[in-house]
């Protein structure tokens, strides 16, 4: 049972970290296009950069007035959310199956 519910949770995972790829980088482009001052403050390569997914998580991005870039980065955050959650979950799984 726990090696079936960390197979599960590996699938939760890939799941948003696909929506993570898709959501982030849209989110970024817009930033780029639209707000320079505000991606200025992420810096180059915020894809990874753990400052910008602090960022991120924190929704410090929801101070920004524009409603499209919320829009992108808000499913980017759910995203990211899911994916750490999924890791955590699949690890304390695989503990499980092992004790």
């Amino acid at each position: 049972m726990p090696l079936f519910l960390a197979l599960c949770f590996l699938g939760v995972t890939i799941g948003g970290l696909t929506a993570f790829v898709i959501f982030w980088p849209l989110s970024l482009v817009h930033l780029r296009d639209r707000h320079p001052a505000l991606r200025a403050q992420l810096g180059e390569g915020a894809f990874l950069k753990p400052a910008a997914l602090r960022w991120l998580l924190s929704g410090e991005y929801r101070q920004s007035p524009d409603r499209s870039f919320t829009g992108l980065a808000t499913p980017a955050r759910i995203a990211l959310f899911t994916t750490l959650f999924g890791i955590a979950a699949t690890a304390v799984s695989l503990l499980w199956a092992l004790a």
